[in-house]
């Protein structure tokens, strides 16, 4: 079952024939089957929106620096809204750890050759490129374009403008390309939405039916559970979000009243049906991200992870509450007195389960021998940006702070305290741990620390000033703002562009060890017990040379075979 390490031949070329090098056509890539490449597609394509939607929040910041700035007009201030906003969340956050490290990781941590439909895996994958392409398409808003290469629209840009959420009567009315670009939009992320589903009923037959011999439920990883959580998230919630946006395209194509109040419909309607699924998707993105952190810390900190099954029951209860809580979105939609009172104690129940992961990882800590590589530092910055995540989304549950907070810039740093602090900075945790595993080759640990501490610096300089911005009262989205509120502004700005150089350097540092990086990996630099890092590094195609039993009779999982005397 064991691997051993890559070495180059007199041409500096790796000897063994793993999944990047048995076959390096572009068509064997286009139309491979193995996880581990369907992963790299799936990273590829995700880190490039995550790139474009990180520019436009920057020009948005760039603008914001100053009250009664003239960087951009306010048409393209709320396109870029509506572009930062949709590409990051369903082309970006959504797929994310899910579709690149769950693919890659998820056979190998369970002992298998490969999910259990490779076939299906990278139609997934297609479904989402298609969804791209049809959202791309509705950015650039052909019908405006076409006008205007006529003569026809005399350079008056109708963008698409509605935001990520797509709010009606807005988005029913709103004349973008006279309809077309919210059509489009909308009919793409009910595409991305098959992809999703596909990724997640894939993943939890290959749970059930592909895990080697001995691996019983609980002996999972909690990565697998986290994956395995989420999956039934995306199965369960992603239709009716589908359904949601189909309704909507058929309201503004046949004028049929279903949100629209000037045609007889309801616009908290669409709300309970979005924010059905939206709450969800919050956990669609931080699970797994949960689970990359609890991989990570044991075996950084040479100890077993504490309480490992309060943390699965955590993850259960998590994807359990995730369904009854939406309407904590909607406070100040005119919703009763005593419906509010209930959303906001079942959110105030969402604490319990999170705070159990939190006790757990600290524990895991306390009195290891901790390794602070750079992704036990994002691991480690994951626990804390999310304790300020959980903590200020308190707030937002307590019906009379709610009131207040809400549509104000409380509630957006509250959201990307919880996304990117979150789901994206346990992303790049999991890419700088499993990166030897991945590509056989380490990357640069001096620049990796280096990143991260500009990351977290200009992330909290971002962010944390928009906290005071919504308790001063500054509501969010929009194009002007007060001279009162310009310090806090300029704070949030210099942070972003700290942020975003953060972001670049650690992605580039990545890559470039990828593509042209020297320093060859052992297949175990972690002494891990995890079955991932039993095969050769990189992998081969179907994984393991020989097929894995397992045999532990207790979940001793990232604990070094040498230390275990020790402790």
């Amino acid at each position: 079952m064991g691997g051993h390490q890559v070495v180059p031949d007199a041409n500096g070329h790796l000897k063994e024939n793993n999944y990047l090098n048995c076959d390096k056509s572009i068509k064997s890539w286009l139309l491979t089957l193995d996880h581990k490449r369907i992963a790299i597609l799936y990273l590829v394509s995700i880190l490039s929106f995550f790139f474009v939607g990180g520019i436009s929040a920057l020009i948005m910041r760039s603008h914001l620096a100053m009250p009664q700035a003239q960087v951009i007009s306010p048409d393209l201030y709320n396109a870029l809204f509506t572009l930062h906003g949709v590409l990051m969340i369903f082309l970006f956050i959504v797929p994310g750890i899910p579709a690149t490290m769950g693919n890659f990781l998820l056979p190998l941590m369970i002992g298998a050759k490969d999910v259990a439909f490779p076939r299906l895996n990278l139609f997934s994958y297609y479904i989402y490129v298609v969804g791209a392409l049809i959202g791309f398409v509705a950015i650039i808003n052909p019908v405006w374009l076409i006008d205007y290469l006529q003569g026809m629209a005399q350079g008056v840009w109708n963008p698409l403008d509605t935001g990520w959420t797509f709010y009606t009567p807005y988005s029913t009315s709103t004349g973008a390309g006279e309809g077309w670009g919210v059509i489009l939009m909308t009919f793409a992320a009910f595409v991305l939405g098959f992809s999703s589903i596909l990724t997640g009923l894939n993943f939890i037959v290959t749970i059930h039916k592909l895990r080697a011999p001995g691996m019983n439920w609980m002996r999972l990883p909690v990565l697998v559970w986290g994956l395995y959580a989420t999956s039934v998230i995306q199965t369960l919630a992603t239709p009716v979000v589908g359904i949601t946006l189909i309704l909507l395209i058929v309201e503004r194509v046949l004028g049929i009243g279903i949100f629209d109040p000037a045609k007889g419909g309801d616009p908290v309607l669409y709300q309970h049906f979005f924010w059905f699924y939206s709450h969800p998707v919050v956990y669609i993105m931080v699970l797994p991200a949960f689970g990359v952190v609890g991989e990570i810390i044991p075996v950084m900190s040479r100890k077993p992870i504490f309480g490992y099954k309060a943390v699965v029951f955590a993850s259960i209860g998590i994807a359990a509450v995730a369904f009854i809580v939406w309407a904590h979105h909607m406070f100040t939609s005119g919703m009763s007195a005593f419906s509010a009172a209930i959303f906001s104690a079942l959110t105030f129940g969402v604490a319990v389960p999170t705070a159990v992961k939190v006790f757990n990882w600290v524990s895991t800590m306390y009195k290891g021998s901790i390794r602070f590589d750079s992704a036990m530092l994002y691991a480690m910055a994951f626990v804390f940006l999310f304790m300020i995540a959980g903590t200020t989304g308190v707030y937002l549950a307590v019906l009379g702070v709610d009131i207040y907070y809400h549509d104000t810039y409380f509630v957006v740093a509250h959201f990307h305290y919880t996304i990117q602090g979150g789901a994206v900075i346990g992303l790049i945790a999991a890419l700088h741990f499993w990166f030897p595993k991945m590509f056989g080759k380490f990357y640069n640990e001096g620049w990796a620390k280096f990143s991260f501490w500009l990351l977290f610096f200009g992330f909290n300089l971002t962010f944390l000033p928009q906290f005071v911005l919504g308790m001063e009262g500054m509501p969010r989205r929009y194009y002007d703002y007060l001279p009162e509120f310009s310090s806090m502004h300029q704070l949030s700005t210099v942070g972003a562009f700290f942020n975003g150089l953060g972001y670049t350097l650690a992605l580039l540092n990545l890559t470039t060890s990828a593509i042209w990086g020297k320093r060859l990996a052992p297949s175990n630099p972690y002494n891990s017990l995890g079955l991932e890092w039993q095969c050769p590094s990189p992998p081969p195609h179907d994984n393991f040379i020989t097929p894995p039993v397992v045999t532990s009779g207790s979940y001793d999982y990232g604990y070094p075979i040498e230390e275990r005397s020790k402790a």
